[in-house]
């Protein structure tokens, strides 16, 4: 039996260890494959990266646990880039459901990174019910909406919200979002009171935003976990989006790989076949 032969009667275990091994490789040793930055992606870092010192930025967290792959980096890296440009953030969420934990986690774990104080430094307004009544309450009064904080702390009593009133005193809102709710973010906040909105949604929903982009609605997008890996790369901070970009490209060589020997195989085997007919 030739090795081709061997190929077309592969025991299906070898494959999924080949799989096992191409995910978790790059978890051990990195890959550093290539990463490419899109236009959009370094419009969305150029915005961030123009705006002054302690500018105030509204951050948002909706998304579902169910898509933090994707979305978690992308919130990790804006973190990293604001914190760093000593950028004031507001985080709000439009998400029932773990919305406001994972905003209070992740941002309060990045905070830490960079000594940064919550209440002066930062905020979480967690969660309120009817996004569109929320996102157009805001423009008048946000304290209207939110009277307290995530963790039901008065506004009153957080210095940074003395400061921001509604959307005239926010500099630039980063929504990382896994939903419709973007289209909200641009038809009303955006639309109704000229506040620059960039985005990071996931793979899937990327195609639809990028005539946002073109239209000058959107300042800037990231799509997917390489979007989120274009951003690391930016910041000059590889992290866990560029890993998983690693798997993920392994992983798309291993299947072509696997796909183009299998046909190979086939025809071979086919054409010995015939030779002894």
């Amino acid at each position: 039996m030739n090795f081709w032969n061997k190929i077309d009667t592969l025991d299906r275990r070898w494959v999924y260890l080949l799989v096992a091994i191409s995910v978790i490789l790059p978890f051990i040793l990195p890959v550093k494959l290539p990463v490419y930055i899109t236009p959009e992606t370094q419009q969305l870092y150029d915005a961030v990266e123009s705006l002054p010192d302690s500018s105030i930025v509204m951050l948002t967290f909706d998304y579902y646990p169910s898509t933090i792959a994707e979305t978690e980096p992308m919130s990790r890296v804006a973190l990293h880039h604001l914190f760093r440009k000593n950028i004031r953030i507001v985080t709000v969420t439009t998400v029932p459901l773990g919305g406001p934990s994972m905003a209070e986690q992740v941002t309060r774990e990045m905070a830490e990174q960079y000594g940064k104080v919550y209440g002066v430094d930062f905020v979480n307004l967690g969660y309120k019910a009817n996004y569109v009544a929320v996102l157009k309450g805001m423009g008048s009064s946000i304290e209207a909406i939110y009277p307290t904080d995530n963790l039901s702390t008065p506004l009153s009593e957080l210095p940074l919200m003395n400061e921001v009133k509604n959307y005239d005193d926010i500099d630039f809102i980063y929504v990382v979002a896994d939903n419709g709710i973007v289209d909200y973010w641009i038809s009303i906040v955006n639309a109704l009171y000229g506040t620059p909105v960039g985005c990071g949604v996931t793979a899937v929903m990327a195609p639809k935003f990028y005539a946002f982009v073109s239209a000058g609605q959107m300042t800037g997008l990231l799509g997917g976990m390489k979007g989120a890996a274009e951003y690391e790369l930016l910041l000059g901070q590889p992290a866990r989006a560029t890993t998983g970009m690693d798997a993920q490209s392994l992983m798309h060589l291993l299947i072509i790989g696997l796909v183009l020997m299998g046909n190979i195989g086939y025809f071979a085997g086919r054409r010995q076949k015939g030779k002894k007919a």
